[in-house]
């Protein structure tokens, strides 16, 4: 095992100036995944549950859905939700239990809905309520990326080290290339933000400016 006095931060800034390996890059036709960027976890004037890395995430969020709507690509909504009793949660639910619990997101609650600050087509985007970190896990997700033959799965939301992990290893798991931009995850503390950043980076996606995803959905469009 090799040792290091550096930060995750430090350690993931080296990977990215230090290119490891072929990127699997951009394919023919993506779909966005927008991982549960509800109020439980983007109100951090509300919620202790929620987090911030880069202020302007749901403004990059929002511009990318935007052109994925131009392009007439798929663009998708997951937020977590659970029953009155908590049964759907299984055993995800049961190390705690206080208004802050996972478990205890409720169907119709305030902690359930997206954040106002993101822009929802709702005749257009497709929403899902996902009860476990992955986005595939028990979604009509695949079914729709195959109906709309895409190869590319582009994700945002959060936790980078939860849902946005979960679903990149299960995207590529599937077969899509993955796409992690950056500025548009986040995470309740930097180190893991940092560090999970990398290990995807090195094994399972690509991790980019979302700049530079902009810059390839701009050229799909022309």
């Amino acid at each position: 095992m090799i040792t290091t006095d550096k930060t995750a931060k430090q350690i993931f800034q080296d990977v990215i100036a230090n290119p490891q390996r072929v990127p699997f890059g951009f394919g023919k036709k993506a779909v966005l995944v927008n991982v549960d960027p509800q109020k439980a976890y983007t109100r951090t004037d509300l919620y202790k549950t929620a987090y911030e890395t880069d202020p302007r995430q749901l403004e990059y969020v929002n511009a990318l859905a935007e052109r994925f709507r131009a392009l007439g690509w798929p663009v998708v909504w997951t937020h977590v939700a659970f029953l009155e009793s908590a049964e759907d949660a299984g055993v995800w639910g049961t190390r705690t239990d206080t208004p802050d619990s996972l478990q205890n997101i409720k169907y119709g609650s305030d902690r359930a809905v997206f954040d106002e600050r993101v822009h929802i087509d709702h005749d257009r985007d497709v929403i899902y309520t996902k009860r476990m970190p992955s986005a595939f896990f028990e979604t009509p997700l695949q079914s729709l990326l195959v109906w709309h033959q895409v190869d590319t799965v582009i994700i945002t939301g959060g936790s980078t080290s939860g849902c946005i992990r979960a679903t990149a290893v299960e995207s590529l798991s599937r077969g899509y290339r993955t796409i992690v931009p950056q500025e548009c995850v986040a995470d309740k503390h930097e180190s893991y933000h940092y560090a999970n950043l990398t290990d995807l980076h090195l094994k399972y996606a690509d991790v980019m400016n979302v700049a530079d995803v902009l810059a390839w959905l701009d050229g799909e469009i022309a």
